[in-house]
């Protein structure tokens, strides 16, 4: 094959696996994010930064560069990892409108559905991360990292009266 047929191939594995991917990893300038996204017009497009959505990673800023891992769906595994040019899209711009409206049907459980776009403009970032250097080399050592840091707790022990109240609930029935 010609370096050229390799270079269409590896962003075309860039573009299915990214597509096909609920989350990718993200790292900016510090410890790398599990992110929602869309692949939108040959990019990665994110939202997030703003009160009730993903946060971003330290360094996802405009005119930086980022890191990006994709996995597969099926297995977790990783599958390519990436080099991103990071834009920062204006709000109401034709390319943020766009963006938008895709990353709009991929939002699950948003608390303001109808107003969200609104939202988005006002208080949040989306951000576009268009493909640069491809690696498909896998590396010889594990990447695992320590979880970041989260105000998420554990499950607490179950309240002593649980098993009676559900209990009662059973003999009832």
């Amino acid at each position: 094959m010609t370096a050229a047929a390799d270079v269409l191939l590896d962003r075309a594995l860039v573009e299915e696996a990214t597509k096909k991917s609920g989350l990718i990893w993200v790292r900016g300038t510090g410890p790398a994010r599990a992110l929602w996204h869309v692949w939108h017009e040959g990019a990665a497009h994110l939202v997030g930064d703003g009160p009730g959505e993903q946060p971003f990673p330290p360094g996802i800023t405009d005119g930086a560069a980022a890191e990006v891992t994709v996995r597969s769906k099926d297995k977790g595994g990783r599958l390519v990892v990436w080099n991103a040019a990071v834009a920062v899209l204006v709000p109401h711009s034709e390319e943020w409108e766009a963006a938008v409206a895709e990353l709009k049907g991929k939002r699950l459980n948003a608390p303001d559905a109808e107003r969200m776009t609104e939202r988005w403009a006002r208080e949040c970032v989306v951000v576009r991360l268009t493909p640069g250097e491809i690696r498909t080399a896998l590396p010889d050592t594990s990447l695992a990292a320590p979880p970041l840091p989260t105000g998420a707790t554990t499950r607490r022990p179950v309240p002593d009266a649980l098993p009676r109240l559900l209990l009662k609930r059973r003999r009832r029935s």
